[in-house]
C-alpha cells in the first residue's frame, strides 16, 4: 500500500499530501496507528480524510496508507442478530479482545471467518445464471433464511460446481464459467456503503406497511417501500416510537441504526429485543435484527458513514426478496456530523452552518428506499421502508434539517411535546402529521377490512378537526355556548382521543392493535356518535346530556384497546348495548315531552 504524509490534523480531519493516485471515498489508515479514514475532499495532491477513530496524538509526518478500495460493508451469514459500530466493527468481538472501550487502530473481522454454516443448494451444475440468482441458503436464524446471491455485478454465466454442507463465509461454495472465464463465489460479498445497490424495477408503494399502533396504521399509514420522518423535540418519545416500529412493523428485516443519540437509548434496545417475541413466530425479535450502535460518545465522523452501513445491509436483504424495515434515530446527529466536518473543510456554510449540499445528502440516503423487482432471472420482489427520527433544537421544524427531510418523505408524524406532557403517547400529533401514501393504499384497505374503513377514516379526522375549532369557542365563551350536537362531537372527539389514538406501549395487549381491532375500535365509537346524534336531532331540547355521555356502554367502549384479539366477537355485544342504552334514553326523553 502507497501512501502520503499527515500535513495536518483538525479533529476528526486530517490532511495528507502526496496522495496523487488516491480517489475520492477510499479508504485508507492512519498513521502507524492505522486508524480507519476515507477521503471526502482531493485537491491536487493533498487529500483530506475523516477518521472514523479519535485522531488525539497524531501529528503532521505521519504516514497515510492508502488501500485502493472504497468503504465498504461484508454482506453474508453472520448479519443478523449482530451489534456493529458505524463502520461495521462487531461490538461484542471488540469487547472480547480489548475490553469495555474501543481501542485505537483494533481491526476486526466484521463477519466471523471461523463459524460454519450449512449451505443448502438451490441450483444443480449446467444451471444458467445472472448476477442477482440465488444460488442456496444458510438457515442464519430461526427467522431468517440468508440466501446466498450470485454478486450483482457478475455477468450471466453457466454453474461449473455446486457445494454443500458446513462451509465458512470465505470457502467456495460455487464455481460458475462466465463469458470471461471461470468465477468462484464464496458466501460473502463486499458492496461500497455510499452506492445504491442495484435493482430490476421499481414498483409503486401500494400495500401499507402494519406497524400495530392506531394513530398510524388508520390516520396516517406509510407504504412498503416508503419513507417516512418523526420529528419531535426531546421527550416526546421519538426512539419509543421507533422502537415500536422495530417491534412491531410487519417487516421480515429490521436494521436499526443509532446514530449519535445517547448510549443508555440503545442500551434500552439490546436489553428489549432479545426478551421482545416476534408477535408471528414467538421467538425473539433479535433474530431477525441487525443494530447499528454509533452513540454520542463514540467518534463524531463515524455517525456519518453509520447510516451508509446500514442502508447498504438493509438493501442486501431487500435483494433476497424480504421487506425490510430501516429505522435512523436520528439522522439530526448525522447532519450535526456533516457539519462539522464541512466547518473543518472550510467550505462555505449554508443555512444554519449546515453544507449547502445537505439537501442532496438527505435525498440520496431516502432515494434508496423502494418496493422493487430484485435483480434476477426469476421474479423477486423486496421493500425496503426508510423511517428517520429527525430531532429539531427546542422542537423547531423549521430548522433545515426538519425542512430538507420533509421535502424528500411522504409521511410525517409530528411529535407534540404538550401531548408528551399530558402523558398521551404516542404524541403524534393528528392536526399536524400527514400521509401522501393514503389514496395509494386506500384499495387495500378497501379489500382487507372493508369498503367502510376508508369513510370511517375520514369521518373520525374531521370529528377531530371539529373539535380543535370548537375548543376555541369554549375557551371563550364557555361549553355552555355549544349546542347539543357540538357538544357530542367534543365528546366523540375525546373518545377517539383517550380510548383510540393514545395508546399504551407498555400494556402486553394494548401496545399492539391488528387491523381487525381498530376497525372494531373505530366502528363501535362511531356508532354510538351516529345513535346519539339520532336521539339529540329528535330531542334537542329535553334531553340530558349528561346521562348520555354516562351510560354504561361508554365505560365498555373504553375498555376495548384492551381486548385481546381472540375475544372481538364481544364487539358485537357492545354494539347491541350501545342501540339499547340510547333508546332507552330516547325513551325517557319522550316520557318527559309526554
Amino acid at each position: 500500500m502507497d501512501g502520503g504524509r499527515i500535513i495536518k490534523v483538525s479533529g476528526p480531519l486530517v490532511v495528507a499530501d502526496n496522495m496523487g493516485d488516491a480517489r475520492m471515498y477510499d479508504m485508507v489508515k492512519v498513521s502507524d496507528a492505522r486508524l480507519m479514514g476515507e477521503i471526502i475532499e482531493l485537491r491536487g495532491d493533498q487529500a483530506s480524510i475523516q477518521v472514523y477513530e479519535e485522531t488525539g496524538g497524531l501529528g503532521p509526518g505521519e504516514p497515510v496508507y492508502t488501500t485502493g478500495e472504497p468503504l465498504s460493508v461484508e454482506l453474508g451469514p453472520g448479519l443478523i442478530e449482530a451489534i456493529f459500530d458505524g463502520v461495521q466493527r462487531p461490538l461484542d468481538v471488540i469487547r472480547e479482545q480489548v475490553g469495555d472501550y474501543i481501542t485505537r487502530g483494533v481491526e476486526v473481522s466484521p463477519l466471523n471467518r471461523e463459524r460454519k454454516w450449512d449451505f443448502v443448494p438451490k441450483v444443480k451444475e449446467g444451471d444458467k445464471v445472472q448476477g442477482g440468482d440465488i444460488l442456496g441458503s444458510v438457515q442464519e436464524t430461526t427467522l431468517v433464511e440468508h440466501r446466498i446471491m450470485v454478486p450483482p455485478d457478475l455477468s450471466a454465466g453457466k454453474i461449473k460446481e455446486i457445494k454443500s454442507g458446513e462451509a465458512t463465509v470465505t470457502d467456495t461454495v460455487a464455481r460458475i464459467e462466465t463469458d470471461n472465464g471461470e468465477v468462484e463465489v464464496n458466501m460473502l460479498q463486499r458492496w461500497p456503503i455510499r452506492k445504491g445497490r442495484p435493482y430490476k424495477e421499481k414498483m409503486g408503494p401500494h400495500i401499507p406497511m402494519i406497524t400495530g399502533q392506531r394513530i398510524i396504521d388508520t390516520f396516517f399509514p406509510v407504504a412498503k417501500g416508503g419513507t417516512a420522518c418523526i420529528p419531535g423535540p426531546f421527550g416526546s418519545g421519538k426512539t419509543v416510537t421507533q422502537h415500536q416500529l422495530a417491534k412491531w412493523a410487519d417487516a421480515e428485516i429490521v436494521v436499526y441504526i443509532g446514530c449519535g443519540e445517547r448510549g443508555n437509548e440503545m442500551t434500552d434496545v439490546l436489553m428489549e429485543f432479545p426478551e421482545l417475541k416476534d408477535p408471528k413466530s414467538g421467538e425473539p425479535l433479535m433474530k431477525r435484527t441487525v443494530l447499528i450502535a454509533n452513540t454520542s460518545n463514540m467518534p463524531v465522523a463515524a455517525r456519518e458513514a453509520s447510516i451508509y452501513t446500514g442502508i447498504t445491509i438493509a438493501e442486501y436483504f431487500r435483494d433476497m426478496g424480504y421487506s425490510v424495515a430501516l429505522m435512523a434515530d436520528s439522522t439530526s446527529r448525522w447532519a450535526e456530523a456533516l457539519r462539522e466536518m464541512s466547518g473543518r473543510l472550510e467550505e462555505m456554510p449554508g443555512e444554519e452552518g449546515y453544507p449547502a449540499y445537505l439537501g442532496s445528502r438527505l435525498a440520496d440516503f431516502y432515494e434508496r428506499s423502494g418496493r422493487t423487482i430484485c435483480l434476477s432471472s426469476e421474479e423477486r420482489e423486496g421493500a425496503l421502508t426508510l423511517v428517520g427520527a429527525v430531532s429539531p433544537p427546542g422542537g423547531d421544524l423549521s430548522e433545515p434539517v426538519s425542512q430538507g427531510t420533509l421535502r424528500i418523505v411522504k409521511v410525517f408524524w409530528g411529535l407534540d411535546a404538550s401531548l408528551a406532557y399530558r402523558r398521551h403517547f404516542p404524541a403524534i400529533n393528528w392536526l399536524l402529521s400527514y400521509s401522501l401514501y393514503l389514496d395509494n393504499v386506500a384499495v387495500y384497505f378497501r379489500d382487507t377490512i372493508g369498503e367502510q374503513w376508508n369513510e370511517m377514516r375520514r369521518e373520525a379526522m374531521r370529528l377531530l378537526q371539529e373539535e380543535s375549532e370548537l375548543e376555541e369557542i369554549v375557551r371563550l365563551v364557555g361549553i355552555d355556548a355549544l349546542s347539543a350536537r357540538e357538544r357530542l362531537i367534543l365528546e366523540t372527539a375525546k373518545s377517539l382521543r383517550e380510548d383510540f389514538l393514545h395508546q399504551n406501549a407498555m400494556h402486553d395487549i394494548d401496545t399492539y392493535s391488528s387491523l381487525q381491532k381498530q376497525f372494531s375500535m373505530l366502528d363501535i365509537i362511531l356508532m354510538y356518535h351516529h345513535e346519539a346524534g339520532a336521539v339529540v336531532e329528535k330531542a334537542e331540547i329535553d334531553l340530558d346530556l349528561e346521562k348520555m355521555f354516562a351510560l354504561p356502554v361508554r365505560e365498555r367502549i373504553a375498555r376495548v384497546r384492551y381486548m385481546p384479539e381472540d375475544k372481538l366477537d364481544d364487539v358485537e355485544n357492545i354494539k347491541r348495548e350501545i342501540k339499547e342504552q340510547v333508546a332507552s334514553l330516547a325513551g325517557e326523553g319522550g316520557d318527559e315531552d309526554a
